[in-house]
């Protein structure tokens, strides 16, 4: 694999993502959420959005790492020291806050499933050209840092870490999608509350 091959696994995850989440507002747009308590709702609802801006925190928080460093060395500290895709991690924890939004623990797995699945193409890509480039040193690090969810006890810092603040400051920009996603389903929902969009099925839980 060479480096060209990297922007494409990207141009795939956030197309496949944009689909996906197209495909999922269509669908809300025509469903409504289980019926339930208001207690249990809230609580649903409160959850998700600490998910979400755990999502945007953890991302920023990622990026001061890696900066511009993605393709020039292979990072293996910090938020890289206990996971070998915290961006990838904390993005499935936004999208299922995005799904707790809903009200339906059934959206909330398939939301979170197809995010798994859009990005894991994009991480199995990234492992190959990582690993080709590497070598053994990717190799080792792959053989003790689990793929996605992260181990605390494996935390190690570098004593002089280079932050780079620009790429984490995007990472915020980037968590208006997030945000944007959420209010959209507000809005869906205020729609069918209001009559303006149909209700074709409810869903179970």
């Amino acid at each position: 694999m060479n480096n060209v091959r990297v922007p494409f696994l990207q141009h795939y995850r956030i197309n496949a993502l944009r689909a996906l989440g197209g495909l999922a507002f269509c669908l809300l747009s025509v469903t409504s959420a289980p019926p339930m308590l208001p207690l249990v709702n809230a609580i649903l609802e409160i959850i998700g959005a600490l998910a979400i801006f755990l999502a945007i925190a953890g991302r920023a928080w990622s990026l001061f790492y890696i900066g511009g460093r993605k393709n020039a060395e292979l990072v293996t500290f910090g938020p890289y020291s206990i996971t070998r895709n915290p961006l990838y991690f904390f993005s499935l924890v936004g999208i299922a806050g995005i799904g707790a939004q809903t009200g339906s623990l059934l959206s909330m797995a398939v939301f979170v499933l197809a995010g798994y699945l859009a990005f894991d193409m994009a991480m199995r890509g990234e492992e190959a050209y990582l690993s080709s480039r590497y070598g053994q040193g990717f190799d080792d690090y792959r053989m003790v840092v689990p793929r996605l969810w992260p181990d605390l006890s494996l935390w190690r810092e570098c004593e002089d870490v280079p932050l780079r603040s620009a790429r984490a400051v995007g990472s915020l920009r980037d968590g208006v999608v997030f945000v944007g996603a959420w209010l959209a389903i507000d809005l869906v929902r205020l729609a069918q509350a209001g009559g303006l969009l149909p209700v074709v099925w409810s869903l179970p839980i």
